[in-house]
């Protein structure tokens, strides 16, 4: 409200003048002055509590390689008394036994006669080991036997085995079947012994780059237990004339990676009781198999597998078998292009989807596979080449979006086989992951304030 109009008009109004003091200043005001008034968070007179403490270190365990982060976590075990033993017993989770000096280091930490050694011990899930005869001072079989027979809590054991060259005749890059022709020691009985009376392992990754093909056999009469088994190298063969147990595992999970397809007597014995109890959950085959070892495996377990892993499905005889496959959940290729009657045909259960993409992929039945299976959690694309320019991708990314799908793109195959593969266990749902808590009804809980 105004009071103007009724009050004589009496000549301009007055200027009224105000001073006005600015204080310019060039340098900024020192660090001491800003933040002096903030008050700083205090540490309790306590410490941090080490339940915070745990979680923290739980959650960095794991590097951009999938891996511990050994160099985190050992300067963790260095910060102080309370920090040690739990970040200590994080690095012994995994454990890497490549010769026999770092052998002789582990014994001396995971010795049982202590109470710290019980615990380190105890603490050790995965250990992988390289039986390299080639190498001076290398692991040798009972120096590894005696490391398993230290970690009662095992769960799974890599092993890698080299057979043997005399001095000068090693020929650099020669090619893998060259390589595999070496001889090498089957175990002995010393050896098998120890092994027998250690822990029953789940998952078992064996490795042979020699021409002994009766070690897996041996390994395989050690653990009744198994449920989780990777064979990589030369094909394992049984000994004609040879009468053999059946195989007591019932496998939930089988990985393959041999120069050779293993023959069908070798599967038929090793899947005898898998067969029966319906309990393959599991294949991958990081070759590209034939259509007949394919339809092999297929045919015996195909009603009840949830993952199906093989490097391509372009062909109708390799997308037809995976097309029997009633009960997938996941399906996993690193190929660029597949026949397009296996997205059409995918069953309802799918929940995980990986595949190659590049310009030629045939993306619109991925998309509608994405707008009709309200299972489906998750897609993994490792780009190949200028896929990541493919026209249709935009759609694929929007359906994704729309739908809740988790669209995961990596421009790296063995980062994409990280992601993909997790841990030696078979999950309820995929993809499949690799967290601390994957094992951890393998580990007896051990707590020290």
């Amino acid at each position: 409200m105004t009071f103007c109009g009724y009050l004589p008009y009496s000549g301009p109004p007055m200027v009224v003048e105000h001073e006005i003091s600015l204080k310019f200043t060039s340098s900024p005001p020192h660090d001491s002055e800003v933040y002096d008034n903030i008050q700083t968070p205090r540490v309790p007179a306590s410490g941090i509590p080490i339940e915070i403490v745990l979680t923290i270190l739980e959650t960095a365990y794991f590097d951009d390689r999938g891996g511990p982060d050994i160099d985190l976590l050992s300067k963790c075990t260095l910060v102080c008394k309370a920090w040690s033993l739990h970040a200590q017993k994080l690095l012994f989770r995994r454990v890497r036994l490549h010769s026999h000096s770092a052998f002789a280091s582990f014994t001396h930490a995971v010795n049982r006669n202590s109470p710290r050694g019980r615990i380190l011990g105890d603490a050790v899930v995965q250990m992988r080991a390289v039986l390299d005869y080639n190498q001076p001072g290398c692991l040798n079989q009972s120096s590894l036997a005696v490391a398993v027979v230290n970690c009662p809590n095992l769960y799974e054991l890599d092993l890698a085995q080299y057979g043997y060259v005399a001095a000068g005749k090693d020929v650099v890059g020669s090619p893998a079947q060259e390589r595999m022709r070496r001889p090498a020691p089957s175990f002995d009985e010393r050896s098998l012994a120890l092994l027998i009376a250690g822990p029953h392992i789940t998952a078992l990754n064996f490795s042979n780059w020699s021409e002994n093909t009766q070690s897996l056999l041996q390994l395989l009469e050690v653990w009744p237990s198994l449920k989780s088994l990777s064979i990589t190298g030369t094909s394992p063969v049984l000994s004609p004339g040879m009468t053999y147990p059946p195989f007591p595992c019932a496998l939930e999970e089988l990985r393959l990676n041999c120069q050779r397809e293993p023959a069908k007597e070798f599967l038929d014995w090793l899947l005898h009781r898998s067969a029966e109890e319906k309990s393959l959950r599991v294949i991958d085959l990081e070759r590209q198999p034939s259509p007949e070892f394919l339809d092999f495996l297929v045919e015996k377990h195909g009603e009840t597998l949830h993952s199906l892993a093989i490097p391509s499905f372009a062909t109708h005889e390799h997308a037809h078998a995976a097309m029997r496959c009633r009960s997938l959940r996941e399906l996993r290729t690193e190929s660029s292009w597949s026949s397009p009657v296996i997205c059409r045909q995918m069953p309802e259960t799918i929940q995980h989807l990986a595949f190659g993409l590049d310009l030629d992929t045939l993306l619109n039945p991925i998309v509608d596979l994405v707008k009709t299976r309200d299972d489906l959690r998750a897609i993994t694309v490792n780009l190949w080449r200028d896929g990541h320019r493919h026209p249709q991708f935009a759609f694929l990314q929007m359906a994704c979006a729309y739908h809740g799908v988790d669209l995961r793109l990596t421009r790296d195959v063995r980062r994409m086989r990280l992601l993909v593969r997790g841990d030696p266990v078979v999950p309820p749902t995929y993809p499949r992951t690799q967290t601390l808590d994957s094992l951890q009804p393998a580990i007896c809980p051990v707590f020290v304030a």
